[in-house]
This record gives C-alpha cells, sequence and structure tokens, in this order.
C-alpha cells in the first residue's frame, strides 16, 4: 500500500513521461519484488519448520503440503528469477538494494548467523526491508524509469518514515502469537523477555507515535500535506487505536 502511494505520486506528478511500454517494466518490477518476497519468507520457513510445526501448523511445510525439497527449489528460483529480473531492468543500484534486503533476509533466518535469534537485530533487519529498503528503492526505480534522478521530498520523506516505523511496529508484535513455540525452541524474542502484554503496550505506543507525529506534520507544514485529509484520517486512527487498547 506504502508502495502503491509512493509509486502513485511519482506517476501523478509526471504524467508526460508515462508511456505504455513502461507498463512491461513495472510489471516485471513488481514481479521481482513478489520474488524477493517469496524467498525471505520461503527460507524463514524452510529452517523454522519444527517452531511452526507449534505456532503456525497451517503454513505448509509445517503441515506437510510442501516438502523441504521442493521449498528449496521454490526459494532459489524466486532468489534467481528476481535477481535477474532486477539486475537487466533496473541498473546497478536498485540491483544492489535487492541483494541486500535478500542478504538481510538470509542472515534473519539462516544458521549460523540466524539473527532472528537476537530481538534488537531482529526488529531492525524487518523494520529495513520492509519499511526503508522496499519503499525507497521502489521510488527510486520509478523515477528512473521516468528518466528523472532521485529527489527527496517532504511527503516522500514522511511516507518512507512513516511505514519504517510502522514495520518496526510489525517487527516486534509479529511474535506476540508465537510465544509458546519459540520458548520451547528457546528463540529470544522481545515478547519472552518482555512478556506479551508489556510488547503490546510497546507496539501500540510506536503507533500512536507515528499517528501523532503526522497530525504535526500536516499542522506544520501545511504547504507540504493536505490537512483536511490528514488531521481528520491520523486522529481516527489514533482514537481507534486508544478505544480498542493492546
Amino acid at each position: 500500500m506504502f508502495c502503491s502511494a509512493l509509486v502513485a505520486r511519482a506517476l501523478i506528478e509526471n504524467t508526460h513521461l508515462i508511456k505504455l511500454s513502461l507498463l512491461l517494466k513495472a510489471f516485471s518490477g513488481l514481479f521481482a519484488l513478489l520474488c524477493g518476497n517469496g524467498y525471505i519468507v520461503g527460507i524463514n520457513q524452510i529452517y523454522d519448520v519444527g517452531i511452526d510445526k507449534v505456532n503456525k501448523p497451517y503454513l505448509p511445510i509445517a503441515a506437510g503440503d510442501l516438502s523441504v525439497q521442493s521449498a528449496w527449489f521454490l526459494v532459489i528460483f524466486f532468489a534467481v528469477t528476481g535477481l535477474l529480473i532486477v539486475g537487466l531492468n533496473f541498473g546497478p543500484f536498485i540491483t544492489s538494494l535487492y541483494c541486500l534486503g535478500l542478504f538481510l533476509g538470509t542472515i534473519y533466518s539462516v544458521p549460523p548467523f540466524r539473527m532472528k535469534r537476537f530481538p534488537f537485530a531482529a526488529f531492525l533487519i524487518i523494520a529495513t526491508v520492509r519499511g526503508f529498503l522496499l519503499n525507497f528503492g521502489v521510488y527510486y526505480a520509478t523515477r528512473a524509469a521516468l528518466g528523472l534522478t532521485f529527489e527527496w521530498s517532504s511527503p516522500v520523506a514522511f511516507i518512507t518514515t512513516f511505514v519504517t516505523l510502522f514495520a518496526l511496529v510489525i517487527a516486534i508484535t509479529k511474535d506476540l502469537p508465537d510465544v509458546e513455540g519459540d520458548r520451547k525452541f528457546q528463540i529470544s524474542t522481545l515478547a519472552t523477555k518482555l512478556g506479551v502484554r508489556n510488547i503490546a503496550f510497546l507496539g501500540s505506543g510506536l503507533l500512536m507515535v507515528n499517528y501523532v507525529a503526522s497530525i504535526l506534520a500536516a499542522i506544520y507544514k501545511p504547504q507540504a500535506f493536505n490537512r483536511s485529509l490528514m488531521i481528520p484520517a491520523h486522529t481516527i486512527l489514533a482514537l481507534i487505536l486508544i478505544f480498542q487498547g493492546p
């Protein structure tokens, strides 16, 4: 969704540069992103099959619907295909970002690194890949495809910051349902260390910071943001968060 917002912004601001020939490139880029996501999720499920049998028995490998050998074939296919698409279509800088995302996704799950064992490293990797790299990379690639140089603006900085913090919240809270399996396999997460309720409060607090910061950004930079949309929208989201509670 956030990537779509950045792409839409780049296209709306430069409608005169849009060509039909760019559609094929856009779809190939989307497929490369799906391949990257498939690789990262797949490699995690391969090495987490024991934990997933406790926490998420419905996942294909844990449920026995997909063999480990088949899963390996798929993740290798995803990685190679994604790299080929990006390397052939989007230049060395975007290819480097893509490789960095695959590398971080690998060390997150694969021994001997298995950075998911360390809470701070784990949520830092997730926030970097799902937040900054994904959104910055897609926006950069969109402008490059349009023949434009990359430039920061208040809205672009806002969306990138918002989604990075949002990804951080996801990284912190994603293990809340998995406490039982993580403790059994001695996976150290913030939820196992600090408790489910405390992490739920922390995640809610960070999300509230995001909403309040969005409201303040609209108030103090009306020339860059649509105040009539941002202020009521984020106020409503903040109120929903307050009344639902962790």
